[in-house]
């Protein structure tokens, strides 16, 4: 099942730990120097905290910019720097690991993420992150794991992520059932998510389940995040209830909206079968 770029990895891991880094939530957080997995990092004030600490802070920033804006090189240049500056601090080890997952370079994600636990054992993001290069390395049973042990802290805010993530590593593993779970968990807690919506859409549209399909297909297609995917998605189920005005409204906003996709392109074919 693909999602169009909206939905894209670098959006969905990078939102939380942007967040973190520029309103501050997350630079709290500190590695002592041990690297034992039971270490617990303190943590530091505005008032204590060390000149090395801010200029990590300020390079990870910009490392955090750099990857929204796909310019991984820069960034990784960046989170060296930080690593440098404060090498006993597992945020930068963690955003590196971002950016070798979106580059491809699994192994070394992998590492980075490992180095970033070690550092804190207690970081649910990084357990999300690394959960998420597992599966993509198809290593789903460890993935697993690591999804439950983020969502098992009751303090960590990003839980529909990493029910969603699970849900789409399910999937890809030919786990329907479970993946419709986790992806029920997910809409529980953030029913406006346009990917989750999607998802259980697609799923059930897939199993038949038209009814059930349509009313998250059109939670989807009435909002501002509307795709060309969800649109064609919602299309084929309206036509499937013989809903033909609502059929006929999405197919205009297609036209309309995303005139050149290959999903109006396969609707003026009228392809609806492939």
């Amino acid at each position: 099942m693909k999602l169009s770029g909206r939905f894209q990895v670098a959006a969905l891991l990078a939102a939380g730990f942007m967040a973190l880094l520029l309103l501050g939530g997350g630079l709290a957080a500190c590695a002592s120097g041990a690297t034992s997995a039971s270490a617990s990092p303190p943590t530091y004030t505005e008032s204590d905290e060390p000149e090395s600490r801010k200029r990590a802070t300020n390079r990870l920033k910009l490392a955090v910019l750099y990857f929204q804006d796909a310019k991984l090189n820069f960034a990784l240049d960046e989170v060296k720097q930080a690593i440098v500056n404060d090498p006993n601090w597992f945020e930068p080890y963690g955003m590196r690991g971002l950016i070798y997952l979106q580059t491809g370079e699994f192994a070394l994600a992998e590492t980075s993420f490992q180095k970033a636990l070690s550092i804190n054992p207690q970081s649910a993001d990084t357990m999300h992150n690394y959960g998420f290069l597992l599966c993509k390395m198809k290593r789903p049973a460890e993935a697993m794991r690591w999804f439950a042990a983020a969502l098992a802290d009751p303090g960590y805010g990003q839980r529909a992520k990493t029910w969603s993530a699970q849900g789409n590593c399910q999937l890809a593993n030919g786990q329907s059932a479970d993946a419709e779970v986790s992806y029920l968990h997910s809409f529980e807690l953030d029913a406006g998510n346009p990917a989750t919506g999607y998802s259980l859409a697609s799923l059930l549209f897939q199993r038949g389940e038209m009814q059930k399909a349509l009313f998250y297909a059109r939670r989807v297609n009435n909002g501002e995040r509307a795709t060309a995917e969800s649109l064609w998605l919602g299309i084929k189920i309206e036509r499937s209830l013989g809903n033909r005005d609502a059929q006929s409204q999405l197919e205009d906003q297609l036209r309309r909206r995303f005139g050149q996709s290959s999903q109006a392109l396969a609707l003026e074919r009228g392809a609806f079968n492939e």
